[in-house]
């Protein structure tokens, strides 16, 4: 049974001797190869070349502090409820007595973990924070780790130093030892 009277008669031509040998492929394939090999390589020599940022990246997290130096987290767990891959936990606590200039408030996050491998850079905590206390940093990258624990970030690597002295260029908070290597190589 036939639907339509569009049917197109194709007529199957004899191959030639070239196309059989498959020349005219091979000819276009090494075509294509060769204006690849001329063109501008996408690729960057990372540790040497470093690849502008977009203006609106959202890089590696940091837990900012006030102007008294105090941490602005106060724990509230909006940050944890935003994040949509679930990867901000926390634990809150009560401040003690003679802890007025280490925290803000009288709550505050006894533990702040980050998961990056499943942190999706999205930005959602940094809006969700109601104290300004979580940043994205537009010009630090998480750096490339061996272990999986190591992606964990605690407030050890989140909060940032009193003294931005003691931060290194990849966001790493250094050792007082590491601080002082790291400043006279830079100078």
């Amino acid at each position: 049974m036939q639907l339509t009277n569009r049917a197109k008669k194709l007529e199957k031509k004899p191959m030639t001797l070239a196309e059989r040998a498959y020349l005219p492929a091979i000819f276009q394939g090494l075509s294509i190869t060769m204006r690849h090999f001329f063109m501008k390589k996408a690729t960057v020599r990372y540790p040497e070349e470093v690849r502008p940022f977009a203006p609106i990246f959202r890089g590696l997290h940091v837990l900012k502090r006030d102007e008294q130096g105090r941490e602005r987290c106060t724990a509230c767990g909006l940050c944890a409820v935003a994040c949509p891959a679930e990867a901000i936990t926390m634990v809150a606590g009560e401040r003690k007595k003679g802890e007025e200039g280490l925290y803000r408030e009288e709550k505050y996050a006894i533990s702040y973990e980050i998961n990056m491998l499943r942190c999706i850079f999205c930005g959602l905590c940094e809006e969700a924070c109601p104290k300004a206390a979580v940043y994205l940093q537009p010009d630090k990258i998480a750096p490339p780790r061996y272990e999986r624990d190591e992606f964990i970030y605690g407030k050890d690597r989140l909060v940032e130093p009193v003294s931005p002295d003691a931060r290194s260029v990849r966001g790493i908070q250094l050792t007082a030892d590491q601080a002082d290597t790291l400043r006279a190589r830079l100078a």
